[in-house]
């Protein structure tokens, strides 16, 4: 098949991800990666896990060396923003007017952090968090210890953020809309399980609640207001209430847009040789029969994989179960699964107590979704976790709550 030039636009995991692949599936034509950042493509979850504690360096976080780009022929760009797309010209409008003609198009664009008009917003030591240069900011504040610290998010950044201020001695209030922290992802039970695990190392909740503005004093942020009037002292403020895809380029150009940029199972987009991967792309799931967008690093590295391979004409499908996982002081989670299919309280083998545990979500007696927190590596529980979502039979709710049956013969 001809593709002639590849243009990728998106300096994330995906986008640099689908530049490696093209290479390695032998395509020797020419590419071009179009990243707004400064940065080369580089990894997001350490930013707010090891990276932030000081435990990974710079050397950590890049998707490939940086000479991997020029030692391969790919035309990186850096700093540079794509303003429009021109489908039936096929081509990608960059900023100062430059034009790039392709044969197939990647968007890859990621998303942004939400934001929140607060008043106040707009003060020194109120910020989102997304970036490199978010994670090294907050770390050399945090890392001061003995700071008023307001998290706004009661998701897996904002728990996140709030195990590392707290791990550096800083007195942590985290506020959020939810009754429960991350109830909206596992549950009230689970979260519960985190929310316990955050209040033994200090940190204070205000659940639900939102922040009605911020005050400050010379131009900085010292505290949160929140909706009862509750004035919460802040030297830092840190507002992690999710993202929003980056649908810009693609809504302008008349693409598919639901949650995230259409695709089918191949992630070709609704425009002919346009394809989306990442944070960016609501792709059609096998498994599901559904669209679904995921904000996490392995549906962007499988993703970029495969809209490679699609660009080159090769059968390929992002059929993966989708998995991410988090650190948060002594505890070690990974989960794969279908979060919107999950309604209920699942099932658990081990005991939330000794924060040694696998939870398993059910439908019509199927695993649709499967969480461990530190299991022993050696027993390999997000393989069996995969392999009993992909088998779709059912399985008795008292043998996956059996810690004597091993978990590679559940589906025997």
């Amino acid at each position: 098949m001809v593709v002639g030039n590849i243009v990728i636009v998106g300096g994330g995991l995906a986008g640099a991800t689908a530049a490696k692949t093209l290479r390695a599936e032998g395509f020797g034509g020419p590419v071009v990666l179009v990243a707004a950042e400064s940065h080369p493509p580089y990894l997001r979850p350490p930013l707010s896990k090891e990276y932030l504690l000081g435990k990974a360096g710079d050397d950590t976080l890049p998707v490939v060396p940086e000479d991997w780009y020029d030692a391969n022929d790919v035309d990186l760009r850096l700093g540079v923003q794509a303003t429009a797309l021109d489908p039936a010209a096929r081509a990608v409008v960059l900023e100062h007017g430059q034009r790039l003609e392709y044969g197939s198009l990647l968007l890859a664009t990621g998303a942004r952090p939400r934001t929140i008009p607060l008043p106040g917003s707009g003060l020194d030591g109120v910020s989102t968090f997304r970036t490199v240069e978010d994670s090294r900011r907050l770390h050399a504040r945090l890392a001061e210890g003995g700071l008023n610290v307001v998290m706004v998010g009661s998701g897996w950044i904002g728990m996140e953020l709030a195990a590392a201020a707290s791990t550096f001695g800083n007195t942590v209030t985290l506020m959020g809309l939810e009754d429960v922290p991350l109830g909206a992802a596992i549950g009230p039970d689970l979260g519960g399980f985190f929310r316990e695990l955050h209040e033994a190392h200090g940190v204070r909740f205000r659940l639900p609640a939102s922040a009605a503005g911020i005050q400050g004093q010379s131009g900085r942020a010292t505290a949160v207001v929140t909706d009862a009037g509750e004035v919460l002292p802040a030297d830092l403020v840190v507002v992690a209430v999710g993202v929003v895809p980056e649908v810009g380029l693609a809504e302008a150009a008349g693409l598919g847009i639901r949650n995230g940029i259409l695709t089918d199972a191949s992630l070709r987009t609704s425009a002919p040789v346009i394809f989306a991967a990442g944070d960016v792309a609501n792709a059609l799931h096998p498994f599901t029969g559904e669209h679904h967008r995921s904000e996490h690093w392995s549906n962007a590295l499988n993703g970029g994989k495969v809209a490679a391979k699609a660009m080159l004409g090769l059968d390929a499908t992002l059929d993966t179960i989708p998995y991410f996982y988090t650190d948060q002081y002594d505890v070690s989670m990974e989960y794969s699964g279908f979060p919107t299919l999950v309604a209920g309280p699942p099932v658990i083998r081990g005991s939330l107590a000794d924060k040694e545990f696998i939870a398993f979500w059910q439908q019509e007696g199927r695993v649709i979704a499967g969480m461990n927190v530190n299991w022993p590596r050696a027993a390999k529980p997000q393989k069996a976790i995969k392999a009993l979502i992909n088998a779709r039979t059912a399985v008795s709710p008292d043998l996956l709550a059996d810690s004597s049956v091993p978990l590679d013969q559940l589906l025997d």
